[in-house]
């Protein structure tokens, strides 16, 4: 269960991790309008799915949806789907939530789906026909139906939450998803008897897919029109969030335009579709207004466990995942045979679109919140540390890059890496390239690998406001061979003439011990 936490100052009140839509507008609780997709969706189509990060208001939405369609107009008022040229009928509702729950045994998933069953036969006076949920699903649809005389809606909370639970144990995932096929291809053959389906996930899965009997299924997680179905524009910052923001500008003595500034740089830059608007982090903005702080709320609030996990199990190239251009196909599934570490990227929120031309999609960080992300999470998986001395060890590298002191730096560069993981293959130089430039990108550095002289490559240069490093790494050799190379093919000549102090470091790393060995610097 998500903790709820609740907040009033000057009669704003946030609900922070609130996904009740009666709870949020009963409780008087800020909530950002997103009635006007409703009229898209009920003029639209019968099946819907969209796919979005964790924490950025789908649950939220599919509340909103359900109370919408159970006809409680009085929740509505003052939103858009108060004017909505709609009859407010009410409709039978069918709310499957697959983000509460363990999925670590074959029975978690039958249980899950079969006590939620149970609920609805109780509160529609169904008699239970059999302990197969998709049959059993089959049968309640019917009965729902002729009890009622209305078309049903059902709405999926996270779907998908039992498959991304378990992809590193390839048969309990198959077994799942066989069981989510047949329990979702309800949907389609009792499409006589539904007035909607809707749901919601992270990821929409390949061909492995559970809508293979759901063939008709309209996925608008990357439609221009439904772009800001989740999350917050920042036309929507600005007027929904006018108080939080006078009040932030308060507290720390500055303009509401640099508070504007610091909330874009940290939380904005999410884009979902080719030509949607780029769009806040929810979570991380409603917890800023909340605790008038700061903070990584959204990083905070889960470590990327799965996804740690599967970057070391795909061995991927980090530095070319960062800056990756693809089609709309990669994005859109991941596959247990066929593994793809973008769309998992994507769908899971460390990636997003930031530029889309020739039908090629364009990814990269959203902001400086995921960026500190990775550094928490992914840098300690490569470096074997835990995220506190991960936090002291950069903070004291940043401080002797900004003061030229080169020898901390190398202290720290090699604290970092003291003991690189074994999942990590530092067989190849590369790697080391691709791990140091990662942690240099991260802390905002103005780095760059594999710098083109006229002379050759210089391996790592960084520039600081007074300072450049020229860096020469070497695997299994010596750092003096290392500066030897920096000095041969004079490296630093086309930096003489700026005003910058040159540093030059030749390092050496030893995959027999799996961390820096040695190093010189000539100043």
């Amino acid at each position: 269960m998500q903790e709820k936490v609740f907040y009033m100052e000057k009669e704003v009140r946030y609900g922070v991790g609130e996904q009740s839509f009666e709870v949020m507008r009963e409780g008087g609780f800020k909530y950002v309008d997103k009635t006007s997709f409703i009229e898209k969706i009920i003029r639209k189509g019968q099946y819907y799915f969209l796919g979005r990060p964790r924490r950025f208001g789908k649950s939220l939405f599919l509340s909103t949806l359900k109370c919408f369609f159970l006809a409680k107009k009085d929740l509505f008022k003052g939103l858009y789907a108060e004017s909505m040229d709609w009859e407010w009928k009410t409709y039978p509702v069918l709310y499957l939530d697959l983000n509460v729950g363990e999925y670590s045994e074959p029975w978690h998933l039958e249980n899950r789906l079969n006590s939620t069953l149970s609920l609805w036969e109780e509160e529609y006076g169904i008699e239970k026909k059999n302990d197969d949920p998709s049959i059993r699903l089959e049968y309640d649809i019917r009965r729902i139906y002729e009890k009622t005389g209305m078309k049903i809606v059902i709405l999926v909370d996270e779907y998908d939450k039992p498959l991304v639970n378990t992809l590193d144990n390839p048969q309990l995932f198959e077994s799942y998803r066989k069981t989510l096929a047949a329990f979702y291809s309800n949907f389609k053959s009792s499409a006589e008897y539904l007035r909607l389906v809707f749901l919601t996930g992270v990821s929409r899965f390949g061909h492995l897919s559970v809508f293979s009997g759901l063939n008709n299924i309209d996925d608008i997680s990357f439609d221009d029109s439904f772009s800001a179905v989740c999350g917050i524009t920042e036309q929507e910052l600005y007027e929904n969030f006018k108080t939080g923001i006078t009040l932030l500008s308060d507290k720390f003595q500055i303009s509401e335009s640099d508070i504007k500034l610091e909330l874009k740089n940290r939380y904005d830059g999410y884009r979902f579709s080719a030509h949607g608007q780029e769009m806040y982090n929810p979570y991380s903005i409603v917890n800023v207004m909340n605790k008038e702080e700061f903070r990584n709320y959204w990083i905070y609030s889960g470590q990327a466990t799965l996804l740690k996990e599967q970057l070391f199990r795909f061995n991927v190239d980090l530095e070319s995942l960062l800056n990756t251009v693809c089609d709309i196909e990669e994005l859109r599934g991941i596959d247990l045979d066929n593994p793809n570490p973008i769309a998992l990227m994507y769908q899971t929120g460390y990636l997003t679109i930031k530029n889309y031309e020739h039908e090629l999609y364009t990814l990269g960080l959203p902001n400086w919140e995921v960026s500190q992300g990775f550094l928490l999470y992914l840098l300690p998986a490569y470096a074997n540390l835990n995220n506190r001395n991960a936090r002291v060890a950069v903070l004291t590298f940043l401080k002797a890059l900004d003061t030229g002191n080169a020898i901390s730096f190398m202290e720290c560069l090699k604290s970092l890496f003291s003991s690189v993981s074994y999942d990590m293959n530092m067989e190849r130089e590369q790697n080391l390239h691709n791990a140091l430039l990662i942690l240099m990108k991260l802390l905002g550095l103005e780095v760059q690998t594999e710098y083109r002289t006229s002379n050759g490559r210089i391996d790592l240069f960084i520039k600081t406001e007074k300072f450049y490093y020229i860096i020469e790494l070497k695997l299994d050799k010596s750092a003096q061979e290392a500066l030897d190379q920096i000095n041969r093919k004079e490296y630093a000549l086309p930096f003489s003439t700026d005003g910058h102090k040159i540093i030059k470091i030749g390092v050496n790393f030893s995959t027999k011990t799996r961390t820096i060995s040695e190093w010189i610097i000539e100043e």
